[in-house]
């Protein structure tokens, strides 16, 4: 399985990235949320060298020109309700692809907020039988989350292939996931943080980032 780490690389996703992180971005909730989408954007696009093509020819006023397309049949699949944003950054390179809906959010199970469970009670996508199948969730903390929708869109089919598409994860996370997954998927990060606190949250991270994109949850 290979996992993909783009804080390892040269490239303005550091940018994006020290903007979300910097307490003083992150008060500036549009900034916040346009961040999360070029990421998911820029991320799209690196995704999209490893899909399968097949030339197809275009007529243009002056004559034809074959043209290498992708050929898979994509479903873009996303956890509410942090994922929106990095999910319209997918969908704006993948135009032509299915969509997804899981809701999987953590909950305390203890009184000093220590220890996690998930809940999922929502799944509105079409079936993932044969096609590619991408998941984008900002946060990779416990990976608890991306393992229940993973086990929720396999149920409408085997997919051909899986993406599991992050801003940001921790060890931890991955290592969960990685269990949930076959093994010639692929595991793209933008950064991967040395851990976690008691809370479960990401450090050094950049905090909640649903909260940060669309408000302090009740």
């Amino acid at each position: 399985m290979q996992v993909i780490n783009f804080q390892d690389q040269n490239s303005v996703i550091n940018q994006y990235m020290a903007e979300l992180r910097d307490k003083s971005h992150q008060k500036n909730r549009l900034l916040f949320r346009n961040n999360i989408e070029r990421i998911g954007e820029m991320m799209a696009f690196e995704l999209s060298k490893t899909l399968d093509y097949k030339p197809k020819t275009v007529t243009t006023p002056l004559g034809t020109i074959d043209i290498p397309l992708p050929k898979d049949d994509m479903v873009i699949a996303t956890v509410l309700r942090a994922g929106l944003p990095f999910h319209s950054g997918f969908i704006r390179v993948f135009d032509h692809a299915d969509n997804g809906f899981v809701s999987a959010y953590r909950m305390y199970t203890n009184r000093e907020h220590t220890e996690v469970g998930v809940h999922t009670e929502y799944l509105a996508a079409s079936s993932v039988k044969g096609k590619t199948l991408v998941i984008v969730d900002p946060m990779l903390a416990t990976g608890g989350s991306m393992a229940a929708s993973i086990e929720a869109l396999m149920k409408t089919g085997k997919p051909k292939k899986i993406h599991v598409c992050c801003v940001i994860a921790a060890p931890e996370g991955l290592e969960v996931v990685k269990q949930a997954l076959p093994d010639d998927s692929t595991i793209w990060c933008a950064a991967i943080d040395p851990g976690m606190n008691e809370q479960k949250y990401i450090v050094p991270g950049f905090g909640d980032c649903g909260d940060l994109c669309y408000g302090e949850k009740l």
